[in-house]
């Protein structure tokens, strides 16, 4: 056993490659994951900014009532020193009993601000229903507000939601398989066929043929030992090999509420001529004959050039070869100062013509 991850490490020093990603960056181990956590509890200390609303009443009085202080009914326990509030966090895995978490606190009534507030211990629950934290602690609060007598307010990033840093402690651990089974599977952060075949190639390449499988365009499976000491051993080998990953598929992102376009780096236009307002765009195929001299050895080559050309008088002329790429695209645009909504109309009428040979992704 001691040779084989000896000569594993070796090739796993040989396997780099420039421009490659560890299988680490690329993947996540199937089972191995966080899990949402969200409780309710009461914020006290507050400087008159919190709420008055009935159901932070009622808490308040249930909380009074388990430490064996009886209220009346005929009396409202409400103060503007408390609220009350959502607790959420993320259990991350393998987390156990003892450790420590951070959380967030935000009101859920018409609190102002949690500055100088103490959370009381609240129970953070998982989906299943079961306590998995315990919360409590002083918050911090990065916003602030003051309001004048007039109503005029003034206020800093927001108030009403606060962190506690390392602020709930872990009670129970969440099971996994990660130690299950005679395989495990890595699951890919962006679905690839190309990468996905070559992430199991190159386990193959390092542990031998049919120990990694490619099951889809997500997920590959490879077979792994079963004593939990070997799979860590096994997994850090693993996640350290380098892959060159797959380019990524031609897309046009464009935020029509912002005005961001995101173009990539595969994207192509075909030959085509557009007109928007007084800017007119036209793609046009030029292609160039490389013949060599009669005595010379060579074949003819024909390759296409790019040429931009830009016209001011009535419209804008941007003139590229075929298969224009992202940068000639931007530069052409750039040269004549189209603002974004421009270039956003442009983008969708090279989609109707089918001459934009990429996704096109509205946000």
């Amino acid at each position: 056993m001691n040779r084989f991850w000896m000569i594993a490490l070796i090739t796993l020093l040989l396997s780099s490659t420039a421009n490659a990603e560890r299988i680490k960056d690329l993947t996540s181990v199937a089972g191995v994951r966080s899990n949402q956590l969200v409780g309710y509890g009461l914020v006290v200390g507050l400087d008159g900014t919190g709420d008055k609303t009935s159901f932070t009443s009622a808490t308040f009085r249930n909380m009074l009532n388990n430490f064996g202080v009886a209220i009346p009914p005929s009396i409202d326990p409400s103060s503007k020193n408390i609220a009350a509030v959502a607790v959420h966090a993320d259990l991350p895995p393998f987390a156990k009993p003892g450790q420590v978490i951070d959380v967030t606190v935000s009101t859920i009534g018409d609190a102002k601000s949690l500055r100088g507030g103490s959370l009381i211990m609240a129970p953070l629950k998982g989906a299943d229903g079961q306590i998995y934290a315990i919360a409590q602690g002083n918050l911090v609060v990065s916003g602030f507000g003051v309001q004048g007598s007039d109503g005029s307010r003034l206020s800093l990033n927001v108030p009403s939601v606060g962190r506690i840093p390392g602020g709930a402690s872990v009670e129970r651990t969440v099971p996994n398989a990660f130690a299950q089974g005679d395989s495990l599977v890595l699951n890919l952060n962006y679905a690839d066929f190309t990468t996905a075949r070559r992430v199991a190639e190159q386990i193959n390449s390092l542990l031998g043929p049919g120990m990694a499988q490619a099951m889809d365009a997500t997920s590959i499976r490879v077979s792994a030992p079963r004593n939990p000491n070997q799979r860590v051993s096994f997994l850090s080998v693993l996640e350290n090999l380098e892959v060159q990953p797959a380019q990524e598929v031609a897309k046009v992102i464009i935020n029509s509420r912002t005005g961001t376009i995101i173009i990539g780096q595969n994207v192509r236009v075909s030959p085509v001529a557009i007109t928007h307002g007084g800017m007119t765009v036209a793609i046009t195929e030029d292609l160039a004959v490389d013949q060599p001299n009669a005595l010379a050895g060579g074949a003819t080559v024909v390759t296409p050039r790019t040429g931009i050309e830009v016209d001011a008088g009535s419209g804008h002329m941007f003139e590229f070869s075929p298969g224009a790429s992202l940068q000639d695209i931007v530069e052409a645009v750039n040269q004549v100062g189209a603002a974004p909504g421009d270039l956003m109309a442009i983008l969708e009428a090279l989609r109707q013509a089918g001459a934009l040979k990429a996704e096109l992704i509205v946000i």
